[in-house]
């Protein structure tokens, strides 16, 4: 780059400061300052000695200081809020999330903050977002949280329960709620993450017929897709698929004789594949149902089922799975927290389990929840009361665990944005978990 060496000066609300023109543009071109340089990065003059900005010069001096050293250091004594606030003014708040955790690593996460919920009762799931932020389901309400944990308007589904959420991207999401008997309604729908306004709904379409279904578990895929399973009052059992930018329905895989799609638990869509894992678990029905979805050649590719199979002890009941592609594996979980895999390469084969149960310590909770999986980067994550384990490695070592003593067991879990989001159950809090930024060396 030409970046000239200049020495530029600011006086920031009567302050006066001092820096250079390489310190400016490592603020990118998308902020004040960037737009202070022409396109090949020479400082713009305009023949004045100094800039003045009518802006907080103690924030001003904190980022100027974050672009020499691509550290963030805030003053005890100086609002987070403030800071923030005037990040987003410079165009750098993008600068100011990035400095303030690391890149994410399950065994270096620490707890970074609760937040309580308002919403009686218990939550139905969390949802990282993509920039850090998150959104949770309470019954028939939605709270959004953006990165700085601000919460926005929550969506309120009018009385329909909500059964699964999920990120479009960071100002859309996407609700599953429950179909209501004699009114019609029920399904998915488009919402702001800002204001909470409805963008449009997802219909399914039936013998030419507009629908009226309960939506189930999500995933997004590639090509701007959205899956969903669906339950209908007549023959509408399935997965749906739409475009999540028209809205359109575009295709349906209908449920085969003697399986279960339409009540799935969850949904998973497989890049390396382009296959659709759909699990549907027990207790929701009694027997366990995983399958591999074509979607291109419209049939199943692979099936496994615990139909048959003998269940002498309810441990070994499927709570959870994930598909693990670079093993050519599926992940499931019981509510011991034994971990089992299934080899794709075959089906119906058994669960290969390994037991971890022995690594739990004290007696189960009064009420205790359904564990749940999660991969992330090459780590495997378990939930199991009120812990989440990290497994690493080629044989799934445990290598982390982390709890908290507050808040009752954790029902839900997401990890998205370098965070992870924990739900807990008892006392309507979740938590965020981060990875501190590396070391100065």
């Amino acid at each position: 780059m030409g970046i000239q060496k200049d020495r530029v000066r600011f006086n920031v609300g009567g302050r006066i400061f001092e820096t250079t023109a390489t310190t400016l543009a490592n603020a990118g071109r998308n902020s004040m300052f960037g737009a202070m340089f022409d396109e090949d990065w020479n400082l713009q003059s305009d023949n004045s000695n100094e800039y003045f900005i009518d802006r907080n010069p103690d924030c001003f001096a904190v980022l100027l200081d974050l672009l020499r050293t691509q550290e963030l250091h805030i003053p005890a004594n100086m609002s987070e809020k403030l800071l923030y606030r005037e990040a987003l003014y410079y165009g750098l708040l993008d600068h100011v999330r990035s400095a303030k955790w690391g890149p994410f690593d399950g065994n270096r996460l620490w707890l970074s903050g609760t937040v309580a919920g308002q919403a009686p009762g218990d939550g139905t799931a969390i949802r990282a977002g993509p920039d850090g932020g998150c959104c949770v389901a309470h019954g028939c309400m939605v709270h959004v949280y953006d990165w700085m944990l601000d919460e926005h308007p929550p969506i309120n589904l009018d009385y329909q329960r909500v059964n699964d959420v999920g990120w479009v991207d960071s100002e859309n999401i996407v609700i599953s709620v429950c179909e209501r008997l004699g009114r019609g309604d029920g399904g998915m729908g488009l919402f702001s993450s800002s204001n909470g306004e409805l963008r449009y709904k997802f219909q399914v379409n039936h013998e030419n017929q507009v629908k009226s279904f309960t939506a189930g578990a999500l995933c997004f895929g590639s090509d701007y897709k959205i899956f969903s399973s669906c339950k209908g009052r007549s023959n509408e059992y399935g997965v749906g698929v739409w475009d999540q930018i028209t809205g359109k329905q575009t295709d349906f895989f209908y449920e085969p004789p003697g399986w279960s799609l339409g009540d799935a638990d969850k949904l998973q869509w497989l890049q390396g594949s382009n296959c659709l894992l759909v699990a549907t678990l027990f207790p929701r029905k009694d027997n366990c149902y995983i399958s591999l979805l074509d979607l291109r050649e419209k049939k199943m590719v692979w099936s496994w089922s615990d139909i048959g199979a003998p269940v002498t002890v309810d441990e070994k009941r499927v709570r959870d799975a994930i598909a693990m592609e670079e093993s050519n594996s599926i992940c499931v979980v019981n509510e011991y927290e034994d971990l089992g895999f299934i080899d794709l390469r075959s089906s119906g084969g058994s669960v290969r389990w390994s037991s971890r149960s022995r690594l739990m310590k004290g007696k189960m909770p009064d009420e205790p929840c359904y564990p749940k999986l999660a991969l992330h980067e090459g780590q495997l994550f378990s939930s199991m009361n009120d812990s989440i384990s990290v497994f690493c490695g080629p044989d799934w070592v445990l290598t982390s665990r982390l709890r908290r003593s507050y808040g009752g067991s954790i029902c839900d879990f997401s990890i998205g944005g370098d965070r992870l989001f924990a739900l807990h159950s008892e006392e309507n809090v979740f938590d965020i978990w981060e990875t501190p930024p590396p070391p100065i060396i």
